[in-house]
C-alpha cells in the first residue's frame, strides 16, 4: 500500500513538473522571434529632414502600433551613409532610411543588404558661392566643389551633373575638385571662401543660399535624376527581412508615415522640428523646414533605373568593383 502511495506521489511531482516546464516554455517564447532571440527591432537614420519618414513613423508610434507590444524598438542615429552600414554590418542597425549611394556600395561587396522602399526623393540642390565666378553648371571646371562624404548619393548626383555637362571630377581624370565637408561646415567654408559650390541636403542648400549668399544652381528638381533622384530609401539587412512580419510590420509603419507627411505637410514640420530638438538641442528655422520641404517628395516608389546609373557612375568613380546590383532590390513586401 505504501509502494502504491509512494508511486502516486511520484507521478503527481512529474506531473506538475511537466506542466511547469510547459509554462515556462510558454512564457520565454512571448517576445522572442523564431531563433530564440528576443524581438529587438533596431532602427537606424540621420538627424535631417531627408529622414522624415522615419522620424514621423517613431513620433507618431506608428513602428509601436505595427509591431505590437512584443518587440522593442531600438533606435540609433549616424552622420552619414558609410557610418549607417558599417551599423547595419555590425548588427546595431536591422533596418532603416539610408542613401542608395552607399547602400549599392555595401550590397556589392556583400549580398546582405536590401532596398525595401522608396522614402525621399529630391531635397538635394547644388549651390555655388558668392564670388565664385560659377554661374552655370559649365563654370564648374577647374572649381573645388563641397561633397558630404566620398561615395555619398550627393557625391554620385554631382558626377552625374559633371557628366551631363562634359565635366569630370579631379579622382576620375577631370578638372572638377570634390572635397568632403560636413554639411554644418559648408556655410562656413563659403564665406572663408574654400570652396566654390556644393552638393548637399536639405536643408543645408537653404540655409548656403541664406546665411551664406550662395546661389543656385541647380534647384531640387533639376540637379541630377530631378524628381526622380532617390535621396534615401529603406535599406534592411537580410536576416532582418527573413522575419516577414517584422519587415511586413516596418514597412506598414513606413507606409502609414508617408501617407501621413503627404496629406498632413504642416503638422509633419512641427513633428520634425520637435524631434530633431529633442535629439540635438537645436531648434530649426521655421522658413529653412519650409524651403526644405518644397524641395523634396515623400514616396514609397523607387525608379529602379536611376539606382542602376547610380551604381555605374560609382563604378565609373572607382567606388565599387561593379555595377552588377541583381537583387540589391527586393520591393516584394512593399506590395
Amino acid at each position: 500500500m505504501l509502494k502504491k502511495s509512494m508511486l502516486y506521489l511520484f507521478i503527481t511531482i512529474l506531473f506538475i513538473g511537466l506542466l511547469s516546464g510547459c509554462a515556462q516554455s510558454s512564457n520565454e517564447g512571448e517576445g522572442k522571434s523564431n531563433s530564440g532571440e528576443a524581438k529587438t527591432v533596431k532602427i537606424g537614420y540621420f538627424p535631417n529632414l531627408t529622414h522624415i519618414a522615419t522620424i514621423v513613423a517613431l513620433e507618431n508610434g506608428y513602428f509601436e502600433e505595427a509591431f505590437g507590444k512584443d518587440v522593442k524598438i531600438e533606435t540609433k542615429t549616424v552622420a552619414n551613409g558609410g557610418l549607417f552600414m558599417e551599423a547595419m554590418a555590425t548588427k546595431a542597425i536591422d533596418v532603416g532610411t539610408v542613401g542608395p549611394g552607399p547602400l549599392l556600395n555595401f550590397y556589392v561587396k556583400n549580398k546582405e543588404y536590401h532596398l525595401i522602399s522608396g522614402a525621399v526623393n529630391g531635397g538635394a540642390v547644388l549651390v555655388a558661392a558668392e564670388g565664385s565666378g560659377v554661374e552655370k553648371l559649365e563654370d564648374l571646371d577647374g572649381k573645388k566643389v563641397a561633397i558630404p562624404v566620398i561615395g555619398s548619393t550627393q557625391d554620385v548626383m554631382l558626377r552625374k551633373a559633371l557628366k551631363d555637362a562634359d565635366l569630370k571630377a579631379k579622382t576620375s581624370g577631370g578638372t572638377v575638385d570634390l572635397f568632403a565637408a560636413a554639411p554644418a561646415d559648408t556655410a562656413s567654408l563659403f564665406i572663408q571662401k574654400q570652396v566654390d559650390a556644393a552638393a548637399t541636403q536639405e536643408p543645408w542648400g537653404y540655409v548656403l543660399e541664406n546665411q551664406a549668399n550662395g546661389k543656385l544652381l541647380l534647384d531640387w528638381d533639376k540637379f541630377a535624376w530631378g524628381k526622380e533622384s532617390t535621396n534615401t530609401v529603406v535599406a534592411a539587412r537580410a536576416d532582418f527581412l527573413e522575419n516577414k512580419d517584422l519587415a511586413k510590420q516596418y514597412l506598414d509603419a513606413h507606409k502609414k508615415a508617408v501617407k501621413f507627411i503627404q496629406d498632413n505637410p504642416e503638422e509633419s514640420k512641427e513633428v520634425v522640428m520637435k524631434h530633431l530638438k529633442d535629439l540635438t538641442g537645436k531648434e530649426l528655422n521655421k522658413d529653412e523646414v519650409d524651403a526644405a520641404f518644397s524641395r523634396l517628395a515623400v514616396t514609397t516608389d523607387v525608379n529602379e533605373k536611376v539606382i542602376q546609373e547610380m551604381a555605374d557612375i560609382s563604378k565609373e568613380a572607382g567606388y565599387i568593383p561593379s555595377s552588377d546590383i541583381k537583387g540589391l532590390i527586393d520591393l516584394s513586401l512593399l506590395k
